[in-house]
């Protein structure tokens, strides 16, 4: 694959069952550019091979004073000299292209997985190592790739010239042959302590890195409370960290690049003092002697690629670990189904899935959820109370098609998927399960661009930008928007938004992300905390906005306001992962003192209080039926 075709049309299914793996299996997938780098690169060190030996025969023909021998050794010369420039251009070419293909492939990857898991993803791995991962980690995986080539064609090269000394000049050859390996291999002993220090380093860096994510993000918070300074000084803390383990990793490694640098000048020492000795008592010409250092001496070129590659996989195998340990996530555990479940299953159409087909639920069934006992019938408005709002959000998520807990890695038992129309939600194909049910966080995120690009979503086309603009009550923030936007625009909708929306209030981004979940019309709506940031006035107003606006579609509200909920066709109260009542609001506020509790704020001695008021309201009551029968 060439740059100008990026990105992959599919990057594939990686092996992330480890980092070599992964590593392995990125290499497979280049096989074509890599054999393109490998050819380029054996040419071109061929002839780095080549000059030695070349140069020994011109001395040797200066020697006899052969003339013509001399002009096909400057032809020679000639014809290295080409396969050297073109074979590095075009290795470099080729190699770069390698780097760039895997780095590429690897974004991909990551992108998609991101895709996958949503905020799910920011859970289940700390953001500082997704940060990395999808910065320099990805950097150091498509070195690896790309100095693979590059180390096969110089191995090839430093072979080539060992052989060649043992035919050309035998009694050096044997010490360069026995010296060359010696040299390749000194530095592995020192390998494993360069790699550990490697990983420290990458480790805090990573630290250091999230450690800057949160402190950037909450810097308003931190600002009013006037605590910049404090993470500010961690966060110096933590880079000095980083740096005082970066110099132990270049320590290290500057000792591996003093060995390759000592042992080849020691071998080349010995070689012109073995040669020269030789050369004395007549056993091997001055032309020999020239090739055997020379070759020697275009060694030390190669022979760095041995170092580039132990550098490059030490790098790569913890960036390629972490990098399969995000790959390796899914967005549920993929339990079996109940077979009553599946037995019971209203579905009339079928979508290819990995192996086999999978029914896709018919439109206008029931959401449920077996772990909590929730049930969201179709075609209504259900408004859900949980004491936790941490439950909430992990609700809304598993809702959505992922765990309600961290995934499968926390080692606990998430109980069956979630059932629409009877079908699992987590063995549906990604883009279907999110065609059929949407979720909206408490905290969307709003990309920069234009209004009307903001709502250039995937939808059914049922509901235009205007009406649900109009139902999230945003008459306000498209006035904001127009007089905010450069002269001539008109229209709203061209009004462009700044990044994650920042120019905005948090109530007028809040309404900006449900009118855009609004024009999706999903079969089933989502939404956690959709009103959290607006005043009463205006939530009432949007609780009437989404109930007429998704009449007839199944919505699901995470909500604790009375407002929300007092609009609500049904509303069920989760308490201990669990359904505790279900009914209206006004029923439960009267019969369930719990849901009292969380919906008005009652604190246990306004309940006490309360309660101790009703029961004196009705012995007084009780008493006056008695005097008034007497």
């Amino acid at each position: 694959m060439q740059i100008s075709d990026l990105p992959y049309p599919d990057p594939g299914v990686p092996d992330a069952r480890s980092g070599p793996r992964f590593l392995l299996w990125l290499g497979r997938g280049q096989l074509g550019g890599q054999l393109k780098s490998l050819c380029w690169g054996i040419l071109h060190f061929s002839g780095v091979a080549g000059l030695p030996y070349a140069v020994g025969l011109g001395v040797d023909a200066v020697v006899d004073r052969n003339a013509n021998r001399l002009l096909l050794v400057g032809a020679l010369l000639l014809l290295i000299g080409v396969a050297i420039s073109v074979g590095d251009s075009m290795l470099h070419r080729t190699a770069v292209t390698n780097w760039i293909t895997a780095a590429a492939r690897v974004q991909q990857l990551l992108a998609r997985k991101t895709a996958e898991l949503g905020s799910a993803l920011t859970r289940r791995v700390a953001a500082g190592e997704v940060v990395a991962v999808s910065t320099g980690d990805v950097e150091k995986i498509g070195w690896f790739v790309e100095a693979v080539s590059r180390f096969l064609a110089a191995a090839f090269a430093v072979v080539l010239v060992c052989i060649g000394l043992l035919f050309y000049a035998p009694a050096l050859g044997v010490v360069v042959a026995i010296g060359v390996p010696l040299i390749a291999l000194a530095s592995l002993p020192l390998l494993p302590r360069a790699t550990k220090r490697a990983d420290i380093q990458r480790e805090k860096a990573g630290k250091a890195t999230e450690l800057a994510s949160d402190t950037v993000a909450g810097l308003r918070v931190l600002r009013g409370i006037g605590g910049e300074e404090l993470f500010l000084g961690r966060y110096r803390e933590a880079s000095q960290e980083v740096r005082k383990a970066a110099v132990r990793s270049a320590r290290m490694w500057a000792l591996i690049s003093a060995i390759q640098v000592l042992l080849p000048g020691a071998l080349l020492i010995t070689v012109v003092w073995y040669g020269a000795t030789l050369v004395v008592d007549g056993r091997i010409a001055v032309g020999e002697l020239v090739a055997a250092f020379s070759a020697v001496a275009t060694l030390l070129y190669p022979l760095r690629h041995f170092e580039e590659i132990a550098m490059a996989y030490s790098f790569s195998r913890p960036s390629a670990k972490r990098a399969a340990r995000v790959l390796s996530l899914t967005r549920t555990d993929a339990p079996q189904r109940p077979a009553d479940a599946a037995a019971d299953a209203d579905a009339d159409v079928t979508v290819a899935a990995g192996a086999g087909a999978v029914e896709v639920p018919a439109a206008g069934g029931d959401l449920y959820d077996p772990r909590t006992g929730l049930l969201a019938p179709a075609g209504r408005f259900t408004a859900v109370v949980c004491g936790d709002p941490d439950l909430a959000g992990r609700l809304a998520e598993r809702l959505g098609g992922h765990p309600m807990d961290g995934g499968k890695d926390d080692g606990e038992d998430h109980g069956p998927s979630v059932l629409l129309s009877g079908v699992a939600l987590d063995e549906l194909p990604l883009d279907t399960a999110r065609t059929l049910v949407l979720v909206q966080d408490k905290d969307p995120v709003l990309l920069s661009g234009t209004l009307r690009e903001l709502f250039d979503v995937p939808a059914s086309g049922a509901v235009e930008p205007g009406a649900a603009l109009a139902a999230a009550q945003c008459a306000d923030v498209l006035d904001a928007l127009l007089q905010s936007a450069p002269d001539g625009v008109e229209d709203p909708m061209d009004a462009r938004i700044t990044e994650r929306g920042r120019s905005l209030s948090g109530g007028q981004r809040q309404r900006l992300a449900l009118a855009r979940s609004l024009v999706t019309d999903p079969e089933v709506l989502v939404l956690d905390e959709p009103t959290s940031a607006v005043d009463s006035h205006t939530e009432a107003r949007i609780a009437d906005g989404v109930a007429t606006l998704r009449a007839g579609r199944t919505t699901v509200v995470l909500a604790s306001s009375p407002l929300l909920l007092d609009r609500a066709d049904r509303v069920v109260l989760i308490d201990g992962g669990t359904v505790a009542a279900v009914g209206t609001h006004r029923e439960l506020l009267h019969r369930e003192p719990l849901y009292r509790a969380v919906v008005t704020r009652e604190t246990d001695e306004e309940q006490q209080e309360r309660l101790a008021g009703l029961e004196l309201t009705e012995l007084e009551e009780v008493l006056t039926e008695i005097e008034e029968s007497a």
